[in-house]
């Protein structure tokens, strides 16, 4: 179409997504004719005031087989846009190493966050052809006034470069009893990636000091051995899942908390019923993130082969981050990957979800070992970045802003990454889901529909069940258990008239995307705070992460905390699910003297792929309000067993919460019912885990015919 067209069609594209997918046409152009004309338009969008047209020239340059293209985007460095600087240092990875651009980049990966990342990654990449030169860079750039923090980053980065110059340096900063704990950390990890006799011997010497050092020592010592062989042991599959922003348990102690939202819950429950029906899976192994001391036991109960549900962690260095400030971990993240799935002996597919640095990092280790990897696709951030551009919140010329924040380009490009290298992709139900797929994210479902599969998350109606039957007798009389009569005391708090009111009741994590400032806010400005009291349940109230802390900020202005239990607002940070199930049963059917029936479940959520959390107030008998778009609206029946509604609008949200409330009011018990048959009938957790397990074997089946197929011609 020639570089011109291809740069109008970003330049006039009707919408953010599509001048984002317009821009992989510009990169192709620039790489099929890399001419001083196509160098003079790319030049000119760099210097106009489009931030997406700024920000697709600079991938487009590392297209270009020319060295002018390679001396602009190495200059783009020093760009004073700062959005421009984190695009270049990213786009040079795709070109050869630039020394002009290697001290540059080690200033990048010392200053650390996302650009940091993606300098490093670059600096990865040009170890390959030019080892030598990153080893003396990385080394020289550490003699200098750093932070601890800054030198440990320069640390990890020579841990990444494959020549015997780095091992030198790294064996000194591991034993150097006088460095820093992040330096020393930094270094004896990098060992781990080392088999010359020197950095085992080193890390030999390390592992006797104990401590949290000896720990990692040890760990980079497992590290150090060779790959073992595959371990055919066994009938049935080993299938791994991960979710690296969560601190996973049996036991869902921290759901709610932090990252810790319905993605851990659903594996917990989703790893149960895969291995307790009677299908191909034999065993899964559940990641996530942990502590060092954690990481040594669960490699030996990953390596003893143990069946059923295992659960394997990553050790990170505490606090415990988000996962929008957690690309900086990409290596250590790596690392623990590979160990425990090095350590299962043989995997035989690897299940991601997320377009986080725990699915990068993942990604390569899946490449690596040879293990097929199924995505489940969701258009995030793509339905974020729509969504914002609709309510004006976000135009191409202030995208550059909000991608320093968001990395929208990053993780849209990364979404389709993993779904291009994914042997099967999996998706979630939407009402025009063919169609979104193929105008958000390019994917056209018609092609390969083999490798293709709809698969609906689900609840444990067991526990929700169990959670219906006790509420409905502590409303008629009976004794409540712990979980409500905690809910009580809490009730308890409130002002006597209030206690005559139902409740609304939002589960989740406390994030700006759930909206839970919103519903506070919306609720305590309007009518409805004199027709319920709003019962909140999630985020770390004690020690809130950087979003968590956002939220209730947000949330302390609307209603000072001084002022909530008189004006009926409970917030009570995460609970476990199943005491979540309890609370949802008790909005329901009341409690005695504390809250009446006929409450309401409210989703406030600027959007939601699926929603489990609806899914289970519906089981519940609650009537739901719901997000318009997404999931919830392929299975929340509008004006029967719900609302759905604009949520970004909190006009709206109040009004249709108000129906609800209304609704509620007249206990329409078909209406639970049916709501509750729906849930049954198709999303459980044990459906869910039947349409999964043939995907699993068919990958499985498809990967072992390529591998005999590779033998017979080795």
């Amino acid at each position: 179409m020639g570089i011109q067209t291809a740069m109008d069609r970003i330049t006039e594209s009707a919408s953010i997504i599509e001048a984002m997918r317009a821009a992989d046409d510009l990169a192709f152009e620039a790489g099929r004719d890399p001419g001083v004309r196509t160098l003079r338009v790319l030049s000119a969008a760099l210097s106009g005031d489009d931030d997406l047209a700024a920000i697709a020239a600079v991938h487009a340059l590392a297209e270009m087989n020319d060295e002018e293209a390679a001396r602009l985007l190495s200059s783009l460095l020093s760009s004073p846009r700062p959005y421009i600087v984190e695009h270049a240092a990213d786009a040079l990875g795709r070109r050869p190493a630039r020394p002009e651009a290697v001290g540059r980049l080690v200033r990048l990966v010392a200053d650390g966050g996302f650009a940091g990342m993606l300098a490093q990654h670059t600096l990865e990449k040009w170890s390959t052809g030019a080892a030598e030169l990153m080893a003396v860079a990385l080394e020289t750039a550490c003699t200098g006034a750093l932070s601890d923090d800054a030198r440990a980053r320069l640390v990890e980065t020579m841990g990444l470069v494959r020549h015997p110059l780095a091992v030198r340096p790294l064996r000194a900063w591991a034993t150097d009893a006088a460095a820093a704990s992040a330096v020393r950390e930094a270094a004896v990890a990098a060992l781990g990636q080392r088999r010359e006799p020197a950095a085992i011997a080193a890390l030999e010497d390390i592992v006797v000091e104990g401590g949290v050092i000896g720990d990692l020592a040890r760990l980079a010592l497992i590290d150090a051995e060779p790959v073992p062989s595959d371990c055919a042991d066994g009938e049935g599959l080993t299938i791994a899942q991960l979710f690296l922003h969560a601190d996973i348990d049996p036991s869902l102690s921290s759901a709610g908390s932090g990252d810790n939202g319905g993605i851990a819950t659903l594996l917990v429950r989703l790893g149960d019923a895969l291995v307790a029906e009677p299908a191909a899976v034999r065993r899964v192994l559940t990641l996530s993130r942990g502590t060092a001391a954690q990481a040594g036991p669960d490699l030996l109960h990953v390596a003893g082969g143990e069946t059923g549900h295992v659960y394997g962690h990553i050790p990170l260095s505490p606090p415990p981050v988000s996962s929008a400030a957690a690309w900086p971990l990409r290596v250590s993240v790596r690392r623990g990957i590979r160990r425990l799935l090095r350590a299962a002996g043989r995997v035989d597919v690897l299940h991601l979800r997320m377009a986080d640095v725990g699915s990068l990092a993942a990604a390569d280790v899946a490449r690596e070992l040879g293990i097929p990897t199924v995505f489940t696709v969701a258009p995030d951030p793509h339905s974020v970045i729509a969504s914002l551009e609709r309510s004006g919140t976000l135009t191409r010329k202030d995208f550059g802003r909000a991608d320093l924040a968001e990395h929208f380009w990053f993780r849209t490009h990364l979404v389709q990454s993993l779904a291009a290298s994914a042997a099967h992709s999996v998706f979630f139900p939407r009402p025009e889901l063919e169609r979104d797929m193929h105008a958000l994210i390019g994917i056209d479902m018609s092609s390969h529909p083999e490798r293709h599969t709809v698969v609906a998350e689900g609840v444990d109606l067991e526990v929700v069940d169990r959670a219906v039957a006790h509420a409905r007798r502590v409303a008629d009389g009976a004794e409540p258990d712990a979980a409500l009569a905690e809910l009580g005391a809490l009730l308890d708090e409130l002002p006597e008239e209030r206690r005559r009111l139902p409740l609304l009741v939002t589960v989740g994590r406390m994030h700006r995307i759930k909206g839970m400032a919103t519903l506070v806010r919306a609720w305590a400005e309007g009518p409805l705070a004199d027709a319920a009291n709003l019962l909140v349940v999630g985020g770390d109230l004690e020690h809130p992460s950087v979003d968590e802390r956002e939220q209730l900020d947000r949330i302390d202005t609307a209603v000072p905390a001084a002022e909530r239990a008189a004006r009926g607002l409970l917030l009570t940070g995460h609970r476990s699910n199943d005491v979540a199930a309890d609370w949802l049963a008790a909005a329901r059917f009341g409690l005695p003297d504390r809250a009446a029936p006929g409450g309401v479940y409210v989703c406030a959520s600027l959007k939601e792929e699926f929603g489990l959390a609806i899914l289970e107030a519906m089981a519940t008998g609650l009537l739901v309000v719901a997000p318009d778009s997404g999931g919830p609206a392929t299975y929340v029946e509008d004006d029967v067993t719900g609302f759905l509604t604009e949520t970004a609008n909190p006009a709206k949200l109040i009004a249709t919460a108000e129906r609800a409330l209304e609704r509620a009011a007249r206990g329409d018990a078909r209406a639970a019912s049916r709501a509750r048959d729906l849930v049954a009938d198709r999303f459980t957790i044990q459906g869910m885990a039947a349409k999964l397990a043939p995907v699993y074997e068919s990958v499985a089946r498809s990967e072992a015919e390529l591998q005999r197929a590779a033998e017979l011609l080795a």
